[in-house]
């Protein structure tokens, strides 16, 4: 969202990009053929409440691939709309760090050694972070940046449960007291619009990862509304009517209460989500990409007036 550092109360990862690297970076998705505890039987068979089967990486490229053949094709892939040089390799689909450990350093470091990639995002879970993990990883952060994203979703435990998150709150924050430890940027994430959540029960999220109780604020954090994707168990709830999704009229001033919490150095590398037409259930009206982040950067302009106005006062 270009030019919006100084129209809104939050750090963009475009601004970040920018003054880390001097230039914009486009993420690369990539799909590392692992699997989940939510799926392999470990925690669960059936996956988070709102994981469609490819665990998040209908986007990415085909696992069949090597990494430097993800790259490639995921490159072609946003040439029509990326001009600039350098990438950020997202390791996407599933959980990234549920794997043996020669494996996952043969795949971070060959997408490392790619010169067109200048640091590499992994999402995981927080319990999927063993010391074994955590020093490869702090190993690999002295080559080029390394990025953990860690699924929290939320911090009330009830909404955790119905969502089979498959962890405590206490999980994620060790986790993130580790990776800080270590120097390892944690990006969280966090959906808004979750089942039985009030905006009070969000802002307590955003609350924890501004540094309540931890001390220290998130790294970043990507903000995403609740998507009801096609062959989910949430779908299914949907169907039954158990809960509803938030319009664009009510996501809007939610999105800007949480931005207006985070801490100023918390970069927000997403305001919104487009889950893949094809699955996607509802919220349609989020599948317009472009008409979203043009409402939002308008919400933003707009409250930093009525700010404005009510500060001359």
């Amino acid at each position: 969202m270009e030019g919006m550092k100084n129209l809104t109360p939050y750090y963009s990862f475009r601004q970040y990009c920018l003054d880390t690297f001097g230039e914009k970076l486009y993420r690369l998705s990539l799909n590392a053929g692992l699997t989940c505890p939510n799926r392999d039987g470990t925690l669960d068979s059936r996956g988070c409440l709102f994981c469609s089967a490819g665990g998040s990486g209908e986007f990415a490229a085909p696992a069949s691939l090597s990494i430097p053949e993800q790259l490639e094709q995921a490159k072609a892939r946003v040439a029509g709309k990326f001009s600039g040089r350098r990438y950020v390799a997202y390791f996407q689909a599933y959980t990234n760090t549920y794997g043996p450990v020669d494996y996952l350093e043969k795949i971070f470091t060959d997408a490392l050694n790619c010169p067109e990639v200048a640091a590499l995002s992994i999402a995981t879970r927080p319990d999927c972070l063993p010391p074994a993990v955590l020093d490869l990883l702090e190993q690999l952060n002295h080559r080029k940046p390394v990025w953990v994203e860690l699924g929290l979703q939320t911090t009330r435990e009830a909404t955790a449960r119905l969502i089979r998150r498959g962890y405590p709150l206490d999980c994620f924050t060790h986790a993130w007291q580790q990776l800080h430890a270590r120097r390892l940027p944690m990006i969280a994430h966090v959906i808004l619009g979750l089942p039985g959540e009030t905006p009070a029960d969000m802002f307590a999220t955003i609350r924890y990862l501004a540094g309540q109780g931890t001390g220290f604020p998130a790294d970043g954090v990507k903000l995403q509304l609740l998507h009801v994707l096609r062959g989910t168990d949430l779908a299914e709830m949907y169907r039954q009517g158990a809960f509803s999704v938030l319009s664009l009229e009510e996501y809007l001033p939610l999105l800007a209460g949480c931005v207006r919490r985070l801490a100023p150095s918390t970069v927000v590398h997403r305001l919104t989500g487009d889950g893949p037409k094809k699955l996607l259930v509802t919220p349609l009206w989020s599948g317009d990409k472009k008409r979203v982040l043009n409402a939002i950067q308008r919400y933003f302009q707009e409250e930093e007036v009525r700010q404005g106005e009510l500060a001359g006062r």
